[in-house]
Order: structure tokens, then sequence, then C-alpha cells
């Protein structure tokens, strides 16, 4: 299996969400990949992990971990997911001093492996099918860390917890971030059923790294640390003061010393991520054995890669375009206060934004968070199965009152949005991983972004 043909066997399975016409719905289970792993031979026991649930800001959480962790010397593999823009994206290991995606031929071979198996067990009985694609990659994932000699994996927990394929791990550390409505039709209807779903990824007598948030989130995982015997880490004590602006960064106390808080991710909610990334990290050096000096922790942070984040592009010829992936209401929100702190200190005008998502989002709800902020809204169907059709985005666009156009293809939408934008505007871009990711590669490849 080559890297063409890895990428199309996985590309070829039925996402894990998606719920055809007159189908079932999928049913989440740990056991596909304990069985799956179990006959990998357990890579997933071969180094200590740390899982990092919630609703928004575990990716950011993760990425900026597992910085600190390189930063310090350890041996590290991150897994995330969605990608943005190639599927290696998932998967990253420490090489020449920076985390790196796996490259095409590992990433093939262990791709045919974990296929091979998977096959090999169905036929014999063991499986009762072909595991999802996300159970595939994340056995994939451990299979690679094992292999690299991995000391610490920060893996992202893909949706809730609790029935995750990630959390076949035993965790050394369980961080949960913000948690708030997003895929309540598979881990329920109110935010103390999600966050007892999220929950799922603690240990008895472990570690709980996180903030005081909603408080039916607070009931929900504190009921579940004390049944238990969680030890509860208050990531608080790492915030600035309120109302400081990251844009030049802050100072914090942290082991003792002073550091400079520097993030490439910027945004008020990102200081959160920041916070629970850097508690994290004094728990793993003060109780989990690794040696992560607080500079470390001042470098990692400054050097963590996550893009998609309220990412700025300025091709030339054109206005300001921002990236970000806000693809629930926490995450619009979250948008909204960026974007408006952003134009208090940096004028733009007009302000356009390029927005699809999917169909098991509340496009009307994310409709009234963020089209009011905007002089104009191209709309434009994301490509993928589980798309919000151009009519299910109009209709949520009316009930605002907004100013919409609506584009066959993002190109056409990106050239509706630079028009309308003209050369003092900004193009903001968001509502879907999806959408993100093949902007971000179209501006860098057809706009030289």
């Amino acid at each position: 299996m080559n890297y063409a043909e890895a990428v199309s066997s996985l590309n070829g399975l039925v996402p894990e969400l998606l719920t055809l016409p007159g189908g079932e719905r999928r049913k989440f289970t740990l056991a596909e990949i304990g069985l799956l792993c179990a006959a990998l031979g357990n890579p997933q026991r071969r180094f200590s992990s740390v899982l990092i649930a919630g609703t928004n800001g575990k990716g950011s959480t993760a990425a900026t971990l597992a910085s600190i962790a390189q930063a310090a010397g350890i041996r590290v593999g991150l897994y995330t997911s969605p990608h943005l823009e190639r599927v290696n994206e998932r998967v990253r290991l420490s090489r020449n001093g920076r985390l790196a995606e796996i490259d095409d031929e590992t990433f093939a071979r262990h791709c045919s492996t974990v296929f091979r198996t998977a096959r090999q067990r169905m036929q014999d009985g063991t499986l009762r099918g072909m595991p999802s694609y996300f159970e595939l990659m994340t056995a994939l994932a451990f299979c690679a860390f094992a292999e690299a000699g991995v000391e610490l994996a920060v893996l992202e927990v893909g949706m809730g917890g609790r029935l995750d394929a990630t959390n076949i791990v035993d965790p050394c550390l369980s961080v949960i971030t913000d948690i708030d409505l997003d895929h309540q039709e598979w881990l329920g209807e109110t935010i103390g059923a999600i966050a007892r779903e999220k929950a799922g990824i603690l240990r008895e007598h472990g570690v709980m790294v996180t903030l005081p948030q909603h408080p039916e989130a607070n009931t929900a995982l504190g009921e579940v640390a004390v049944k238990l015997d969680v030890r509860g880490v208050n990531a608080a004590v790492y915030m600035p003061a309120r109302g400081t602006d990251d844009s030049s960064g802050y100072a914090l106390e942290v082991m003792g010393r002073q550091v400079q808080v520097a993030s490439p991710l910027h945004g008020a909610h990102q200081q959160r991520n920041v916070a629970l990334a850097i508690a994290a990290a004094v728990e793993l050096a003060a109780e989990k054995g690794f040696a992560i000096p607080p500079e470390a922790i001042e470098a990692g942070i400054r050097q963590t890669e996550w893009p998609g984040r309220l990412e700025r592009f300025t091709p030339a010829g054109w206005p300001e375009v921002i990236l970000d992936v806000a693809h629930n209401p926490a995450g619009a929100w979250a948008l909204r206060a960026a974007v408006s702190g952003l134009d208090s200190r940096e004028p733009a005008s007009p302000q356009v934004l390029v927005f699809g998502c999917l169909r098991d989002k509340p496009v009307a709800e994310l409709g009234k968070i963020l089209f009011p902020l905007f002089d104009r809204v191209v709309l434009v169907a994301v490509h993928s199965p589980r798309a919000t059709s151009l009519e299910g985005l109009q209709a949520a666009a009316e009930a605002t009152g907004a100013l919409t156009d609506c584009a066959e293809s993002l190109p056409q939408a990106l050239d509706v949005a630079r028009a309308a934008a003209g050369s003092q505007g900004r193009i903001v871009i968001s509502g879907s991983v999806y959408l993100v990711g093949e902007a971000r590669h179209w501006l860098k490849t057809e706009a030289g972004a």
C-alpha cells in the first residue's frame, strides 16, 4: 500500500457521524479499538499519554502542551483531529527540534499494517466489521508513536470522551477544556450530560486539569471526580488578569520563575487554553517525572503551531484574510469577540464573512451570532456529504437580515468576498474545519499567501 492507496482506503470508509437515509446511527464502543490494538501488540501501552477532552480549545491546548514538552527535549507524539489540508497533520512526531507531520512513507506503512490486521481479525471472527476511519487512524498513530520511541503522547479526544477511541489509553493526566453544547444527538441535550461524557476520560485515583466554567459542567465534572477519587488541578492560577491584551504577551509566575507568555494563538479564549497547557506541564514535571523547566514552558508556548485559529493571511493585492474554525456556538462567540476586539485596534471596513457549515451544526444559531457582525456574508456549501445546503444556509441568513451572496465554490466565494471587501476591508472565513482547510490550501497555492 503506497501513500495514495492509504489515503484512498481511509477516505473510502463511511464517516462516523454520517447517518445515511434509512440507515441506523453508528453505535460507539471501545470494543473494536481494543481488539484492534490488542492484535497490533497494544502499542498504546509503550508510552505515557495525556488525554484532552472538551468542546472547544482541546486542539489548541494539545498543540501547546506538546510544544512545551518538545521544547523540554521530550520525545513527543501529538494526535489531533480533524485535519485542515492533509491527513498526516493528525499525527505529529518530534523531529529535528520541532513537531513534524508523519511522512508519507511512514504513514502508508502503518496504514497498511492497521488495515491488514483489521481484515485478518475480521476473517477470523475477532472483529465483526471494519473499524471506522477514526479508530484506524487512532491505531495508526499509536503504532507510529511506539515505533518512534515516543515518551509522551498528547492525544486530543475526537468526540465526547467516554467512548472515544483515544480513551483506550491509560492516561497519566486528563485535561478537560471548556464544555458547551455540540454533537447533542450523540452526547446528550444538556451541558451536564455532555460534561459527563467528557469526564469519561478520568481514571480512578487519577488527575484532572481543568478550569472553572459553566455551572452545569462544573457540577457534572465534580461529581464524577469525587466518585473516582480524582485529584483536581485548577489551571486558574495561570490565567492573566481579566482584560489582559495578549497581543504583546503577558508575564506569569510558573514553578517559582517568571515566564513571558507569548502565544501565536490569539484571542481571549486562547488564554484559557494556554493556562490549561501550563498547568498540565507543571503537573507532568512535579508529579509524573518529566523534566519540564519554566524555560521550556515559555519557549514551547512561543513555538506552538496550530493553524486555522484566528490565522491571518495578507496575499499580495488582497485585503487581510482571517481563518477560524468556529463551528459551534461557543466557537462563534469567541470569533465574534476576537474580530470585534481586532476591529477596535485595527479598523477594517467593510468586513466580509465567507461561511459554510455541516448540517449537524446549529446553522441558525451560528448565523445569529456571526452574521450581524459583518457588512456582507458570502455563503458557500462545504465539500462534505454532511454539508448544509446553500438553501439551508440562505434560510439561516434570511432570519438575521444579513446582506448575502451565494457561491457554488470556494474560489467563487473568495472572488465575491475580495470584490466586496476592497483594499481596506477584511475577509473572515469560518463555519467549518473543512471550509477553512480548503481556503487555507487555496490561499497558499493560488494566492501565494
